[in-house]
């Protein structure tokens, strides 16, 4: 249900999005996580070991995927990407943070392909945004909420591992 709540308590979304997880891939073959850098990459990692498939975990950077590459260069904070596992036939739960518009979802699914064909490609995100450029929808959700568009949702990550999802002003220049 859509929320405008201005308050985002980021442990229970993840403890909900978990329990989603957790009822749809019981005792699935061949499933692997795939984190997308950053936000996406800490959810990965504490799913990961909350259903035990350390063994086949993922993060991806999809800086050299994106539709705006040329125009906004590249970001000064790439990470690695390590797909440790075999792809193909993997039922691969794709994670991100905040779901927004779609395009880093695309750009996440072209960084698969490029290591196999997976066969069958879930989405999960602690926060759906709205928004949507393109057809993505998460398949698992912690929160589906609405932002104006000078607003954007931001997940931290403390030295403990806590997580904080907190809504920032976009100051970003529209014209980037």
């Amino acid at each position: 249900m859509p929320t405008t709540n201005q308050d985002f308590d980021a442990e229970a979304l993840y403890r909900a999005l978990l329990g989603q997880v957790r009822a749809a891939f019981a005792g699935l073959p061949d499933a692997a996580i795939v984190g997308i850098h950053s936000g996406g990459a800490w959810l990965a990692e504490r799913l990961a070991a909350d259903l035990d498939l350390k063994g086949r975990l993922g993060f991806i950077d999809v800086s050299f995927y994106r539709d705006d590459y040329a125009r906004k260069g590249l970001h000064p904070d790439v990470k690695p990407t390590h797909i440790g596992f075999n792809v193909d036939g993997a039922t691969i739960l794709l994670v991100d943070d905040v779901l927004y518009t779609g395009r880093t979802t695309r750009a996440a699914i072209n960084v698969l392909f490029d290591y196999g064909r997976p066969a069958c490609i879930k989405l999960a995100a602690l926060a759906d945004r709205g928004g949507r450029e393109l057809p993505v929808a998460p398949d698992f959700v912690g929160v589906t909420t609405s932002l104006p568009g000078h607003q954007l949702l931001s997940l931290t990550r403390d030295g403990a591992g806590q997580l904080s999802l907190t809504i920032e002003e976009d100051n970003a220049d529209s014209a980037q």
